[in-house]
This record gives C-alpha cells, sequence and structure tokens, in this order.
C-alpha cells in the first residue's frame, strides 16, 4: 500500500486527513530522517581533548550573561543589610581625600591651579577603583571554590566579574567627584572626552594584574597576605597627594614605570585640563598591556588545575 492510500485511510477512520496536494508536497520518508539525523548531530556535545581550549574565547562570550549576573551578585551582597547602603562606596574616598588634604598642607608641598581638594580626589578615584579591583579579583577564585568544583565555565569570568563590580563603584564615585568640582566652580575642558580611555587602562591593569595574582593565589595561599601589602605600598608610591612634578626630574622615568603614574595624570588632564606628560602615558600603555598579556597567560596555564587545587 503506497503512502497516499495509508492517508486516505487515516482519514476515513477519523485521524486528520491529508489531501493530494499536501501528500504531494510532503518529504519523503528517507529525507525526514535524514534531517532528524542531522538535527541531532547537531545537538550533540563532544567532548574531547583539547575542545575546551580551542573554544575557549567562543564559551567566553557565549557565557557573557554570567558575568552579569555574578557582578550583580556581588554588588547586591556587598551593600545588603546596610545602614547607609551604596553612600559607602563615597565615604572612603571622601575620607581619603581629606587625610591627603591635610598632609599636603603638613608637608608644604606646592600649590595646585585648581583647589586641593579637587586635585586630590581627582588621583583618588582612579587609586581607588584601581585598588579595590585588585582586591577584590586576586581573592575572586577561592571565594567560588564551590562553584568552580561543581561547574564548567571559563574561569577568566569570575576575577573579570569582580573588576565590573569595582567599576559600578567608580562610577558612583565620579558622582561625588562631579558635586566638588561643582561646588568649587571647576568645569572640565575639552580633555573630558579622553577619561573614557584612561577608566579602560585602569581596568585593564586591574584585571591583567588580579588574573595574575589570583592564579597565583590558588597555587599559594601566602598571597593573601601579598596583595594588601602591594595596595598599601602603591598607595604612597602613586601620585595621589603630590603631582608628578614634585618628583626630582632625574628619577621621572624610573618613577613612570608604575602605571599608575601615567594613568593617575592622564585623569587629572581629562577632568582638570593643564599640561600632560605623554611620556608616562604610553609607559603606563605599554606595562599594561604587558601586564594583560602576563595574567592571561598564566592564568590560562594554571586554569584546568583550579578545580583540583583549590
Amino acid at each position: 500500500m503506497d503512502a497516499g492510500a495509508v492517508a486516505r485511510d487515516r482519514g476515513a477512520h477519523g485521524n486528520t486527513p491529508m489531501t493530494d496536494q499536501a501528500l504531494d508536497t510532503a518529504a519523503p520518508l528517507p529525507q525526514v530522517a535524514s534531517n532528524v539525523a542531522r538535527d541531532e548531530a547537531h545537538a550533540r556535545l563532544v567532548i574531547a581533548p583539547g575542545t575546551t581550549a580551542r573554544n575557549y574565547w567562543r564559551d567566553l562570550w557565549r557565557y557573557r550573561e554570567l558575568l552579569y549576573f555574578l557582578a550583580w551578585r556581588d554588588v547586591v551582597v556587598r551593600y545588603k543589610q546596610t545602614a547607609i547602603g551604596i553612600a559607602w562606596a563615597l565615604i572612603r574616598p571622601a575620607l581619603t581625600m581629606l587625610v591627603f588634604v591635610a598632609f599636603r598642607k603638613l608637608a608644604a608641598l606646592p600649590s595646585t591651579a585648581v583647589p586641593a581638594p579637587v586635585f586630590v580626589l581627582a588621583a583618588v578615584l582612579p587609586w581607588q577603583f584601581f585598588a579595590s579591583a585588585l582586591s577584590e579579583s586576586s581573592g575572586s577564585l577561592i571565594g567560588n571554590a564551590n562553584l568552580i568544583s561543581k561547574v564548567y565555565f571559563p574561569r577568566l569570568i569570575i576575577p573579570a566579574a569582580a573588576v565590573v563590580t569595582s567599576l559600578v563603584d567608580f562610577a558612583v564615585t565620579l558622582g561625588l567627584l562631579a558635586l566638588v568640582m561643582a561646588w568649587y566652580g571647576v568645569a572640565p575642558g575639552w580633555q573630558i572626552v579622553a577619561l573614557p580611555a584612561f577608566v579602560a587602562m585602569t581596568f585593564g591593569l586591574a584585571l591583567g594584574l588580579g588574573l595574575l595574582l589570583a592564579a597565583l593565589n590558588v597555587e599559594y595561599r601566602d598571597f593573601r597576605y601579598v596583595v594588601p601589602f602591594i595596595v598599601q605600598f602603591g598607595l604612597f608610591v602613586s601620585p595621589v597627594a603630590f603631582a608628578t612634578a614634585d618628583v626630582p626630574e632625574s628619577w621621572r622615568l624610573l618613577y613612570a614605570l608604575n602605571p599608575l603614574v601615567g594613568i593617575i595624570d592622564g585623569f587629572r588632564w581629562s577632568l582638570l585640563g593643564g599640561a600632560l606628560d605623554t611620556g608616562t602615558v604610553w609607559i603606563a600603555l605599554a606595562v599594561t598591556a604587558a601586564t594583560i598579556a602576563v595574567g592571561v597567560w598564566y592564568f590560562r596555564k594554571m586554569e584546568c588545575s583550579f578545580a583540583d587545587v583549590i
């Protein structure tokens, strides 16, 4: 019996009938079976040696929503059940600014073209963004040990989410800087268009160094004590309370090897105008790029052992 007779017979017994036109256009059964097999092959997950490494960056893009949810979780947890909530993000830079303004007066540092609170706060913001991002990202793998040991996803998402969380705090503190600048009557010039570039440099430096320290922290738990020292020491060797011009000229090239020198100088220039030593900015850009490359390389090298060691 052919297919047409079977379909007409089904129609006679109460099932949905098929017209002759539908029968003529319907695909043959072997072709339908071939299409089903092809769809099953596409949906099949193949696990083979080296597959994860080849598809790593594509997987990183596929799991981009996980980056968002981890960052949002950290933001919510940070300010959950706090009395003043997100205002904590404003209290820290405000107090730091007051301390360094007092330090400038006690040390009798040269006066600046803008009021001291504006001058100091314009440097406190990028420094605090970097310090917070570095601290959070370096310990992010240890803090998510249960997640790492149970589910596969590109582990690079975890420290990246920690840096994004600090970026949210930085965006809030920009509002504080805007209020202080408005209070003292300081308005940014055309240089403000360069501000996103220096924010991206700070983000990249924190991410690159955070990846390196996060991987080292999994392997050697001693680094949990090293990171706070790096943050504390870096505050005093960065031009937060003073200007780079206050450093003796013979030491400036060596001093500029600290990438935060060029970044902070760039922040001040983009917000307050004035002169900018482009040499320090280019050095900061080169060091930041090298830090990202080394951080990603070492993180990827050690990533396969995180679930076993952590």
